[in-house]
């Protein structure tokens, strides 16, 4: 029972993850700038949950005031600039080939703990994030190679690619670095760091005549964005990690490039192309390969 519930909930996770892609999408439709969009995003998520993590912040302020130069790096680059760097990103850019690039995450991981980290990367390993990035040239090249050596790439796929080692590097420094805060608290610190980076884009957004036109459609965005997309997700992956540990639970995040990509298709128009299933098919091998002989 307790691993149905955790199923149910890594589910419902992906689900509202993968769904973040497609609403960005939208989100162009109507013209939401995108750092604007990602600054009302984290400032309701952090209203909304100051008033049960603010003791705990308290508590753990020494951590903070000690560990204020990781925790910034980390609040920049996870809440600062992953999700508005996607939001731009889809203007110029299918959302097939955004969540199959961002898919690669988990080995870009690998090869930056390698080279920035004491940790050793294994031959296989090699081999995996070999071949995923191989996999993510595939989709950004459209398998016209010459794409590179007149370095004619798309801007939107070029974004994607700094999406992607803002995470990785969110991720190696969580790891590295062992904040002693619990989950939320944490979340909370980094959501409050990365809106004061966040201001800038905002103001200069705004000094460009770039404004919310508060409306249905942009309420709907952001609603999203803010309850399922942030908050909610959260929660159940937290949720589905007490019950049964971050390796069973990071399986499942695989499943969010094919939810993502079947409601591009059938919801957005998007057409799967054959460079998107060779693409695709390199980055899971490369995927499966560093995963399974870690």
């Amino acid at each position: 029972m307790q691993n149905i519930k955790a199923y149910v909930f890594l589910v419902l996770c992906t689900l509202f993850w993968a769904g973040n892609f497609i609403v960005g999408k939208v989100a162009t439709l109507f013209e939401i700038p995108p750092f604007t969009l990602n600054f009302y995003r984290w400032l309701i998520a952090f209203l909304i949950l100051l008033p049960f993590t603010y003791k705990k912040i308290f508590e753990g302020f020494e951590e903070i005031k000690n560990k204020i130069v990781p925790l910034s790096i980390m609040g920049f680059a996870s809440i600062t600039i992953f999700n508005s760097v996607v939001y731009y990103s889809l203007n110029f850019t299918q959302v097939l080939n955004g969540v199959l690039m961002i898919s690669t995450i988990p080995v870009l991981i690998i090869f930056f703990s390698s080279c920035f980290t004491s940790e050793r990367i294994k031959f296989t390993q090699i081999i995996g994030v070999s071949t995923s990035l191989f996999g993510v040239l595939v989709i950004i090249t459209k398998l016209q190679f010459d794409k590179l050596l007149n370095l004619n790439l798309n801007k939107g796929d070029l974004w994607i690619l700094v999406a992607m080692i803002s995470w990785a590097t969110y991720s190696i420094m969580v790891k590295e670095k062992k904040i002693n805060l619990s989950p939320f608290a944490l979340l909370e610190t980094l959501i409050f760091l990365g809106l004061i980076f966040l201001v800038p884009f905002y103001v200069y957004e705004l000094y460009n005549a770039k404004y919310l036109n508060i409306n249905l459609p942009v309420i709907l965005t952001i609603g999203y964005v803010v309850l399922f997309a942030g908050i909610g997700a959260y929660i159940f992956w937290i949720g589905a990690i007490q019950l049964i540990g971050p390796s069973r639970s990071g399986v499942f995040l695989h499943l969010m490039p094919i939810f993502s990509s079947l409601m591009a298709i059938f919801l957005l128009g998007e057409r799967l192309a054959i460079f998107h299933i060779l693409g695709a098919s390199f980055i899971v091998f490369g995927i499966l390969v560093s995963s399974k002989f870690k």
